[in-house]
């Protein structure tokens, strides 16, 4: 065990500290262009200096990057529940799907002939996302969740510029929506009307009615909302938004249990963007890939960005660039080997097991706060969606806070919730736990949760000063955010 602890420490240090003069790793191939392996590159392009690299043997960095990523936590290594993130197992078929040379090889730029196979793929996904969300058309171009908002705002700009409808600046969002929503609507030149929340986070109807007038855009919101709890009132709202000369946008961050079950588009909603690597289960977190398909009603197609993906007559797939369309949002088609992932989860699926996905969602999720609510705050009562929030522990004499609990956790294996989101509660603490975990996961889950409650009144420093078990202890992050060191030699000299 000793010896294992001097060897890992080895391998713990960075890859520059195991750098030593001529030690190499990778050597280029011999060059077959005729140049003698000198590039033509002009004498200004020239470095004068040599690179300040690591000089490490193969054995050294594969070890070093293993063994970094055996301290990851993950999906694949343990529970994340957080909220609205639809942190869920990604299944292994689709990975290998992804991967087959037949799509990863195919390159954007050849002829839509030679790539019908993969313009298949992308019209179907295309169809499958229409009928599930119940709207007219999709397009896959979007890179991620923000990026798809961005779209979708464009599209709703678009559209009342075609009507001649110039006046149309404002767009409504709920004060418990993601914070996407209110950043998403400046960037795309919106003014930021905000409309309040009922104590249960859903809309205010008799706050939202004054702010209906002719400058209004449209209403961003997601259903169900922030609190994981249903819009009950969304068919008035809906009804009250398009009398006004509005359009209803859908965040679809929270789609996950409504799948199967409900439609944005038959709630009234004109405009909604996907999570593929949320709702479909690619890969989420780590800054991507990820995609954010845009659906709109039929009244909105036309102004989708280009390029689209469409089927003539003959049943062959070719590329269209629309002369209404906003223009384009991404390069080409969109991040394709995602789009891969979440066409192989709905066709593992099936219709007939897509259906399962929202029940078994709100299972769980409702199963987690009615085993929590004794030992934590539940502002909110009735039945949940996906998710649901705590205020913090119940007892809060002894002063251990949602940040306190959250650490607790790391100690006993688990990823932490969403903590301080929404910001409708001091001590807000979102749990989302997908359809994926099993139920002893999630009995595990619960008798860890009721462990910290009990140590956070008889033992509350041990709370206060959590992570104790993780190879990172508990760190000064205002320090390290006013004081970042970014590089190697920033730490030398720090």
């Amino acid at each position: 065990m000793h010896i294992k602890t001097i060897s890992m420490k080895y391998y713990d240090k960075l890859i520059f500290e195991l750098s030593r003069p001529g030690r190499k790793g990778y050597e280029l191939p011999a060059d077959n262009f005729g140049t003698d392996g000198m590039a033509d590159i002009p004498a200004d392009l020239k470095r004068t200096e040599p690179l300040d690299l690591p000089e490490v043997s193969e054995l050294d960095v594969v070890r070093h990057y293993t063994n970094l990523s055996n301290k990851n936590f993950g999906v694949d290594t343990g529970f994340y529940p957080l909220g609205s993130c639809t942190m869920k197992y990604n299944p292994k078929i689709n990975e290998e799907v992804a991967i087959m040379p037949e799509f990863s090889a195919v390159h954007p730029l050849q002829p839509a002939e030679s790539a019908q196979g993969a313009l298949e793929l992308y019209y179907n996904l295309q169809q499958a996302l229409s009928n599930i969300a119940g709207l007219a058309e999709f397009t896959l171009n979007p890179y991620a969740g923000a990026h798809g908002e961005l779209t979708g705002l464009m599209v709703m700009k678009h559209y009342h510029r075609s009507r001649g409808d110039e006046k149309r600046t404002k767009v409504i969002v709920p004060n418990s929506a993601h914070g996407t929503n209110p950043a998403s609507a400046m960037v795309a030149g919106f003014q930021v009307v905000e409309v309040k929340s009922k104590p249960n986070g859903s809309i205010d109807v008799e706050d939202l009615k004054p702010l209906l007038d002719d400058t209004v855009a449209g209403i961003m919101m997601t259903n169900p909302n922030t609190l994981g709890m249903f819009e009950t009132e969304i068919v008035e709202i809906a009804k009250l938004v398009h009398d006004a000369g509005g359009l209803l946008y859908y965040d679809g961050a929270n789609l996950n249990p409504l799948l199967g079950k409900v439609r944005p588009g038959d709630m009234g909603f004109d405009i909604m963007h996907i999570n593929l690597h949320k709702t479909f289960s690619t890969p989420h977190g780590g800054g991507g890939p990820g995609s954010g398909p845009v659906g709109v009603a039929e009244h909105l197609v036309e102004f989708l960005p280009n390029p689209r993906v469409r089927k003539n007559e003959e049943g062959k797939f070719y590329v269209d660039f629309g002369k209404d369309s906003l223009g384009s949002v991404s390069t080409f088609l969109g991040n394709f080997g995602v789009m891969m992932k979440a066409y192989a989860y709905i066709l593992t699926l099936g219709k007939e097991n897509l259906k399962n996905v929202g029940p078994l969602a709100t299972l769980n999720a409702n199963y987690i706060k009615e085993s929590l609510k004794d030992d934590y705050l539940l502002p909110i009562e009735g039945v949940c969606k996906h998710e649901m929030v705590f205020d913090g522990l119940k007892d809060k004499s002894t002063g251990v806070t949602t940040l306190n609990v959250a650490k607790r956790l790391l100690d006993y294996g688990f990823h932490a919730p969403t903590i301080y989101f929404p910001l409708l509660f001091h001590e807000s603490m979102m749990i989302e736990p997908t359809e994926t975990e099993s139920l002893e996961t999630l009995d595990e889950f619960i008798d860890v949760m009721h462990k910290v409650a009990k140590e956070a009144h008889e033992t509350p420093d041990e709370v206060k000063n959590a992570p104790l078990t993780t190879l990172v202890r508990k760190l000064d992050e205002t320090g390290a955010a006013k004081n970042p060191i970014l590089t190697y030699k920033a730490l030398k000299n720090a």
